[in-house]
């Protein structure tokens, strides 16, 4: 039963990684990862011996995370897909874990920011003019900064102390 629930368990880390990797080099984050995200959280929250409150909670926290992830969207601050992405990852990390999620994900794009406000700086010019093209687009003067990476990046950092992570590894 527990290599069960630790596969299961690795659904999130799994595809948090996939959406970051296809938003920094697309600039989208396809809705199946965020659907699927949410799929596999009732199978693993089942295994993982959560009650039906925390459960409950959980789904709080996640309709949380898509009305603030609807916000910062309607403000121009992140694309759809990463506002899904948001709600998906809260939806799995739950509470207590969602406040951390939240600071690590807005340390986590600050940071990110920084880094692409330093690639864009011109400074590493040469460099991008042999990289390959999704490179060279995040490097563009103007471009958008894929936060889905950021929220990955936080989800990851605060994924074992969530509900479901700490109900299966104790």
């Amino acid at each position: 039963m527990h290599l069960i629930q630790i596969s299961l368990l690795m659904i999130f880390p799994a595809l948090a990684i996939v959406a970051a990797l296809k938003d920094v080099t697309s600039y989208t984050i396809p809705n199946w990862i965020s659907l699927a995200l949410i799929a596999a959280f009732f199978p693993t929250a089942l295994v993982s011996g959560a009650t039906w409150p925390a459960i409950g909670l959980c789904l709080a926290i996640g309709v949380g995370g898509l009305l603030l992830g609807m916000g910062m969207f309607a403000a121009g601050w992140i694309g759809g897909g990463d506002a899904k992405l948001f709600a998906a990852s809260a939806l799995w990390i739950g509470w207590p874990a969602a406040v951390p999620f939240m600071l690590a994900t807005g340390l986590a794009g600050g940071a990110l920011t920084f880094g692409i406000l330093a690639l864009r700086s011109g400074w590493l010019e040469p460099v991008l003019a042999g990289s390959p093209a999704w490179l060279r687009k995040l490097g563009a003067q103007g471009g958008d900064i894929p936060y889905g990476v950021a929220i990955a990046a936080g989800a990851l950092a605060t994924f074992p102390q969530g509900a479901l992570a700490s109900a299966i590894l104790g």
